[in-house]
């Protein structure tokens, strides 16, 4: 059974191993998913808030690895075509649903999760819409499925079609939902499309306010919408690195122990994922949310090769 004290205390042990420098963010996911998949985890819930606590504070760590001007330059150059990418998106998502028929709720949902960034997305609209928690469980199941693909796919596929890692990890940062998926995947391909990756995210992560605020106006809610306070963090942290870089012997330790925080977390976020949340997804939901994800992926990338975007 997954309770089991021997699946306990197996859950610990691979949780200890993946706070080991030797253990890469593809190898935590997979051993998660594995885990998750085969066996069970028996800390379900607790896993699944530890895991977006640890992803919050991963994410203010790698603030003390870039730079103030890096930041502002990054996001001046990716606010245009963010812009572009999530109206585009959400376009099609929203044709998309009616042509596979998703329910109208569950269909803004996925899309919008895949237009911003997942999870974060979809848990802030939710109690706007007034979606039940069916329609936004099985909108985080599929986005959530489709961002495991992802974080194993995208490294192979960018190295195939001969992307540089500021390439790589703006694609990851466009066409990848989650935040925590978009910063392994990037990790994975370099220190530079980590950077570049995790700035454009967090970016578009800013995007979930005016979205939400705009969806209650046009649904009369009255429900306040929470700010990520970890960009915040992140920023701060940016900031420290910038005016103090002679405690680079600080921050670079700080910085390092973030990235493999990222990694405990990808295992976390892995084993969360059970037969019966694939099962619960349904062929119309996930349907949607696997071709909104490719032509996301696909244009994407087109632009990014074709020099449109850089």
């Amino acid at each position: 059974m997954p309770g089991s004290a021997v699946h306990k205390a197996l859950l610990a042990g691979l949780l200890l191993i993946c706070c080991l420098p030797i253990v890469s963010a593809p190898m935590a996911l997979t051993a998660g998913l594995v885990f998750g998949l085969v066996i069970g985890n028996p800390w379900k819930t607790t896993t699944s808030t530890w895991s977006r606590r640890l992803l919050q504070a991963s994410v203010v760590g790698l603030g003390f690895g870039i730079n103030i001007p890096v930041i502002l330059k990054i996001s001046k150059d990716a606010f245009l075509y963010t812009v572009i990418s999530i109206s585009f998106t959400m376009l099609a998502g929203w044709l998309l649903g009616r042509l596979f028929k998703t329910p109208q709720r569950t269909s803004m949902l996925i899309s919008f999760g895949t237009a911003i960034c997942g999870g974060s997305a979809i848990a802030a609209m939710a109690p706007v819409i007034k979606a039940e928690s069916e329609e936004t469980g099985v909108a985080l199941a599929t986005v959530f499925t489709l961002n495991s693909i992802a974080l194993i796919l995208f490294p192979p596929l960018g190295n195939l079609l001969g992307m540089g890692q500021q390439q790589f990890g703006l694609w990851s940062a466009l066409a990848i939902h989650d935040t925590s998926s978009v910063v392994g995947a990037a990790a994975a391909y370099g220190g530079l499309a980590l950077a570049v990756g995790t700035t454009v995210k967090l970016t578009r992560a800013l995007w979930i306010m005016p979205s939400v605020l705009l969806a209650a106006w046009f649904a009369k809610s009255e429900r306040k919408i929470p700010f990520p306070l970890f960009i915040i963090g992140f920023l701060f942290a940016a900031a420290i690195k910038t005016v103090l870089p002679q405690l680079d012997l600080i921050w670079h330790p700080l910085n390092c122990i973030a990235r493999q925080s990222l990694v405990v977390t990808l295992f976390l976020i892995g084993s969360g994922l059970s037969r019966e949340v694939l099962a619960r997804t349904g062929i119309k939901p996930l349907a949607h949310g696997i071709v909104l994800w490719i032509i996301v992926s696909v244009a994407s990338a087109a632009a990014i090769l074709s020099g449109w975007i850089s």
